[in-house]
């Protein structure tokens, strides 16, 4: 561990991969209660769009790709909520069209080829700037501000819209908070894991905190604990083994998930066993005040 951080670079990754660590899984508590898991991806391949927007236009693909990011979002939500076209539809429409339009701007670009395209689609945290540190900062402290102020808000619209919409919630409002703040989410880790498996680090923590816990808030809280462990200890096991960052990052997350799938029985298990210990030792008191 020494010896890594011995690097600039190292540093900057590690604390973009922290921030990343945070703010994904935070959002994707959301966004996998509301049945959106591949939202993520989605919205990914649209920004894969900005990304080669800004090859072409010659402006910083960061920029460009938070401002297709967030118009795709919008857009899906949209045609999710006013038209007939379901989610996964819409969903897939954002697949087929991000992608194909990131292949044809990028070789539209001056100089630009597929290839360029390689570490935004798989995630290249070792280059990562200070400028990109500071810029994932201010939109990872945004995507949690987000979480902190409209959390119990975005809990009730995801738990029942209906219900969200009879106790006055702006409905709209926050289906479109939601969308926004997870393109933000994806920008934020595309330099980190990649477009392509984003929405893995949105999903993979959130799921397992729910073998465990019971409580909303304790599944957030616990996937985000293991959004950062996933992150850093990916990021670390890529620096030593010489494997991509965000392949190793996944695969972390995945492999708590199957921890956790075996542990979240055993734990089921003690809380079904001790509600019936709970309501023999009731009937058995019951009896004893019955008879005497």
């Amino acid at each position: 561990m020494i010896e890594m951080l011995q690097y600039d670079f190292m540093w900057r990754a590690l604390i973009a991969a922290l921030l990343v660590g945070l703010a994904a899984p935070a959002v994707g508590v959301f966004v996998v209660q509301r049945r959106l898991a591949l939202l993520g991806d989605g919205i990914g391949h649209v920004a894969l769009t900005g990304v080669a927007l800004g090859f072409l236009t010659g402006t910083a693909p960061v920029l460009t790709a938070v401002i297709v990011a967030v118009l795709g979002a919008v857009v899906i939500e949209l045609v999710r909520a006013r038209g007939r076209t379901t989610g996964d539809v819409a969903l897939a429409l954002l697949f087929y069209g991000g992608i194909a339009g990131g292949v044809l701007l990028i070789g539209l670009a001056p100089g630009g080829s597929n290839s360029t395209l390689t570490s935004y689609l798989f995630g290249s945290i070792s280059s990562v700037t200070a400028q990109d540190v500071w810029v994932i900062a201010v939109l990872a402290a945004f995507v949690l501000g987000v979480v902190a102020v409209f959390g119990r808000e975005l809990f009730v619209l995801c738990q029942d819209e209906e219900v969200a919409r009879v106790n006055g919630l702006p409905v709209r409002f926050l289906s479109l908070l939601i969308a926004i703040t997870a393109a933000l989410t994806v920008v934020i880790a595309m330099r980190v894991v990649g477009l392509l498996l984003v929405s893995a680090l949105m999903v993979v923590p959130v799921a397992t905190g729910q073998q465990i816990t019971r409580s909303f808030t304790a599944t957030m809280l616990l996937a985000m604990l293991l959004g950062v462990v996933s992150t850093v200890g990916g990021l670390t096991t890529a620096f030593y083994a010489g494997v991509a960052p965000g392949a190793a990052i996944v695969l972390l997350a995945l492999a708590g998930f199957a921890v956790a799938l075996v542990a979240g029985r055993f734990v089921r298990r003690g809380r079904v066993a001790g509600l019936e210990r709970g309501r023999v030792m009731e009937s058995r008191a019951a009896g004893v005040e019955a008879g005497s």
